[in-house]
């Protein structure tokens, strides 16, 4: 039988906290080592689900999907992470199926028990798992998955098609729902300090059901529109009987405890062997990202990112590349034309802000970005572009969360849907509401009715771009949004390995294609062939479109 993924006395310290140890934001922390969860307590199972959902969720969200929309980019080791250099051994989806697999036996102890709140919660975190798995690769095991105790004929699971995957996504949530819409007194054996999540506030977990569900009929949008538009007005249109994440205060996420390295933030200095070229360093601002924070004066930007060091300023004459001294704290560095030229002749331009510059997206030389020259090793410090916020390289910090899903996003699904004439109410209050709350998250509410003249309501480009921006650390999202919508309309870099950006992960070579051969051969057959697919030997393509894309004429 699968064991826990943290060991037990762990798990009993830090229930808090979310687990993460390695530097590498793509990788999962997969402990192997842990109490059997057929001996489990079914509330010792609720956190070892939730943190490593979370785990999970950060990892992806800041790591390479980061890259992908344009939020960072790396300067170091940068190949996957800034221009998809990818192939079928670059990502397996074995620790999604890990979490899954914990979630079962959750699951059926609290189906054993007549758990009903712990039901609720497992059909949750079971519906976001296999959500984002099918999100990312398209058909995967799904009905016949998570059996294989029961015997070899449960070995090698048929890969279910994407469309019966969403669909019974949507039906575990909508169960979810009624589970969840009693009274608190009417639930037995919750255990408040278990739940690191919402602390045992059934009413909470029964918006995040409602919510995720919101999420899912927005993703079939373009798919299956009429079935998407039933969804969504029957959700928004009876709030008592589905209540939703509408205020920031209900966000579901997770915090760092930050009391060793296994359970802090992953970018964090204070337990890198090297932080001087270490994961922090690697991760810079993009500059698609810090370019438009810039154009609408955002406050998110301070957050998020650190000003520069030692900004650039064009001076007249020629042969002049040096720093000068301001005060004791701030110094510029002046550079004449000339040399900005010969600098600029390698395709990155120089950016003059004086506090906040972007990294160049998918360029081949990104480590020597706005004229790093002297300091040009990969992923080390550049004092000329805006490294991440200071908060990023602590162990821990009340902003640096995981985020599984917001009211920021909410707000704005029901922007679009009342765009698009399926709700009533109007896209633009929605929006403000979208922004505002994002803002809330953030901590920086008090200056958000000055942003939002910047950044008013203009139809479904300035929806979609919020979304983008407010799912900083939760790239993902925008990613799914990017792909059905092709907003905002990203453009790829010199360095990026294909013309047009990916829309899903190759299927694993070892993990995914030669344990279940024929299966995988099957939903690789339904992948739709693109132009893009360059040197891909078949149509296991990042490429290649899963039908949720197929003939929808999006993202390309």
């Amino acid at each position: 039988m699968y064991t826990l993924k943290r060991q037990f006395y762990l798990f009993l310290t830090l229930l808090l906290g979310l687990v993460v140890s390695c530097r590498d934001l793509d990788e999962l922390n997969i402990n192997p080592n842990g109490v059997d969860p057929a001996i489990a307590d079914v509330n010792f199972l609720l956190p070892t689900v939730e943190t490593n959902v979370g785990q999970t969720v950060y990892n992806i969200g800041f790591g390479t999907f980061s890259g992908i929309m344009q939020h960072t980019q790396q300067t170091g080791w940068f190949g996957g992470y800034n221009n998809y250099d990818w192939n079928t051994l670059s990502h397996s989806w074995n620790g999604f199926y890990s979490i899954l697999m914990n979630n079962d036996e959750y699951f059926r102890k609290a189906v054993e028990h007549n758990y009903e709140f712990h039901e609720g919660v497992a059909r949750i975190m079971r519906a976001y798992v296999f959500g984002l798995i099918t999100d990312i690769w398209g058909d995967a095991p799904y009905k016949g998955a998570l059996k294989a105790e029961q015997g070899s004929a449960h070995f090698m699971p048929v890969f279910d098609p994407q469309q019966e995957i969403y669909h019974g996504i949507l039906a575990d949530l909508d169960t979810a729902n009624t589970l969840l819409s009693k009274s608190a007194n009417e639930y037995r054996n919750i255990v408040p300090k278990q739940d690191v999540v919402y602390r045992g506030d059934v009413s909470k977990w029964q918006k995040f059901a409602n919510s995720l569900a919101l999420r899912y009929y927005m993703r079939l949008q373009a798919k299956e529109p009429a079935f998407a538009e039933e969804g969504i007005k029957r959700i928004a249109g009876d709030p008592a009987k589905y209540p939703l994440i509408r205020v920031a205060g209900d966000d579901a996420n997770i915090s760092f405890p930050g009391t060793s390295a296994s359970v802090s933030n992953p970018l964090n200095i204070v337990y890198d062997a090297k932080p001087d070229d270490g994961a922090y360093m690697r991760v810079k601002m993009g500059k698609t990202l810090v370019d438009i924070m810039r154009d609408y004066d955002d406050p998110r930007l301070g957050v998020w990112a650190n000003k520069i060091e030692i900004p650039l300023k064009l001076v007249s004459g020629t042969g002049i590349d040096r720093i000068v001294e301001i005060d004791d704290a701030h110094k510029v560095r002046e550079v004449s034309q000339d040399k900005v030229t010969a600098f600029e002749a390698n395709g990155m331009k120089v950016d003059f802000n004086p506090e906040y510059a972007g990294v160049t997206i998918s360029h081949p030389l990104v480590q020597i970005f706005n004229m790093n020259i002297a300091n040009g090793s990969q992923g080390t410090v550049n004092p000329h572009a805006s490294h991440l916020n200071d908060r990023y390289t602590k162990t821990t910090d009340p902003l640096v969360l995981m985020r599984l899903i917001s009211a920021a996003e909410i707000n704005l699904i029901l922007a679009e849907a009342a765009y698009r004439g399926w709700i009533s109410g109007a896209a633009a209050g929605y929006y403000t509401d979208g922004v505002r709350e994002s803002f809330r998250a953030w901590g920086v509410e008090a200056e958000f009715g000055n942003y939002i003249e910047n950044a008013s309501y203009d139809g479904l480009e300035s929806i979609i771009e919020q979304k983008w921006i407010a799912h900083w650390s939760t790239a993902q999202e925008a990613w799914f949004d990017w792909r059905r919508t092709g907003l905002p309309a990203l453009q790829t870099g010199p360095a990026a390995m294909r013309p047009v950006i990916p829309v899903r992960w190759y299927y694993h070579t070892a993990d995914e294609i030669d344990k279940n051969r024929v299966n995988a051969e099957a939903a690789i057959g339904r992948l739709e062939a693109t132009p893009y697919q360059g040197t891909d030997q078949s149509k296991n393509s990042a490429w290649s479109k899963m039908w949720l894309l197929q003939g929808t004429g999006k993202p390309w």
